[in-house]
């Protein structure tokens, strides 16, 4: 999604589902949260993923996926390796699982949002196998800053090539200079422009007209183009009968200068949108990766997505509290800043509420988990903070259907 008439779009894409409701769209996260009937709601596979899928692919859009690769223990053959991918394919949300039984490693590509890697490493670990190691945010990070470096490299060289092309056609001697026309030096400065860093523009706006509907990278593609195709005719023609004789003028600095501000802004876009995506993750990140639970009369320290409602969880004093749960025995205090924004800690004993990623004090508690991975306090705020962003005043409702319509060709 690029502009306002993607996200309608989208919306009407997601709307025409059966059992689908109401849909919100965030542009800047790339997320949409669809309301579903009360008969939805209450079964357990409310709208098939699959069904969404196809209705975005219809509208020229996709889902959205995040890639992984899980360490995977206990493969012995090539049985093994069909045992971990069918186990791995059978859970929803889960579009593609290949497993390497030479590096045993799984990659996997989900659908974030509709499941998490606690579902995966159950899913291994029913199937006789278990997950111990976890790489993907460092691609995630580094795939991201490679598409926002491209950018601005792709911007940076259209607006140099239109300022140099500015420069050379505002000089009326500057022709002199050269032993050929100077239409074929903004020539061979405008094409790589227009087709290198303006090829987004094309690809996206193919992949809308496929579907019979377009996008503001359709205005972007045919009005560029028009000024750069008839200033190749003017460039290779101009002197033919074809023109009569007439003086025509190239508009390669049009075409240059639209596609380097258009990138310009795509990139400060994206930029925005890496920092509010980054502030959500760092976010997240309070919470800790490890638990120490009790189990069997033993504390084990196990991985945060292992932890499951019930579990007994030991803090101690300086540790994050994992997830949400209620004290069992100890006492102490705990700094609930990051939730209240009060910096004065606050007592806890047994029976009290202890919330995940807030700081334990001085003492060691022993708690119940209660509430566990996304219905967690904390990730319901970072779920409340996403929907902020997505919330839109009827007034931009109005906005965004207007320019909606305004990206129709004409």
């Amino acid at each position: 999604m690029t502009c306002a008439a993607c996200v309608s779009h989208v919306s009407d894409a997601l709307l025409s589902v059966d059992g689908v409701e109401d849909v919100a769209v965030n542009l800047a996260t790339e997320k949409a949260t669809l309301s579903l009937g009360e008969s939805n709601r209450q079964s357990d596979s409310p709208v098939d993923l699959g069904i969404l899928s196809d209705a975005l692919k219809d509208a020229g859009y996709g889902v959205g996926t995040r890639k992984v690769t899980l360490g995977i223990d206990g493969m012995t053959c090539a049985a093994c390796v069909s045992h971990v991918e069918n186990a791995l394919t059978g859970v929803q949300g889960v579009e593609s699982a290949s497993v390497n039984l030479a590096t045993e490693r799984a990659t996997v590509e989900y659908v974030q949002g509709v499941t998490g890697i606690a579902d995966l490493r159950h899913a291994v670990e029913d199937s006789g196998y278990s997950a111990t190691a976890l790489v993907g945010d460092e691609m995630d990070e580094d795939s991201a800053h490679r598409r926002l470096g491209l950018l601005k490299v792709k911007f940076a060289f259209s607006l140099a090539s239109a300022a140099v092309i500015m420069v050379l056609m505002a000089m009326p001697t500057a022709h002199t200079l050269l032993p050929f026309r100077m239409e074929f030096v903004l020539l061979a400065l405008a094409t790589p422009v227009q087709l290198w860093a303006g090829l987004g523009f094309y690809t996206s706006a193919w992949s809308a007209a496929r579907h019979f509907t377009s996008n503001m990278n359709t205005l972007i593609a045919v009005g560029t183009s028009v000024a750069y195709v008839f200033s190749v005719a003017v460039t290779l023609f101009g002197e033919s009968s074809f023109f009569d004789g007439r003086d025509v003028d190239t508009y390669f600095d049009t075409s240059t200068a639209i596609i380097g501000i258009v990138l310009l802004g795509r990139f400060m876009e994206a930029r925005a949108k890496r920092r509010a995506s980054n502030a959500i993750q760092a976010l997240m990140g309070l919470q800790p990766k490890t638990a120490r639970i009790i189990r069997d009369d033993q504390h084990v320290d196990v991985s945060i997505d292992d932890i499951v409602v019930g579990d007994r969880i030991i803090v101690r004093p300086g540790e994050r509290v994992p997830v949400d749960g209620v004290v069992e025995s100890g006492t102490s205090s705990v700094d609930e800043s990051m939730l209240t924004g009060e910096s004065a800690p606050v007592s806890k004993h047994p029976g009290d509420d202890v919330y995940g990623a807030t700081v334990n004090g001085r003492g060691g508690l022993v708690f119940t988990a209660t509430r566990v991975g996304r219905d967690t306090m904390l990730s319901s705020i970072v779920r409340l903070v996403e929907e902020a962003q997505g919330s839109k005043a009827p007034i931009q409702r109005l906005a965004d259907l207007i320019s909606a319509y305004s990206c129709l060709p004409l």
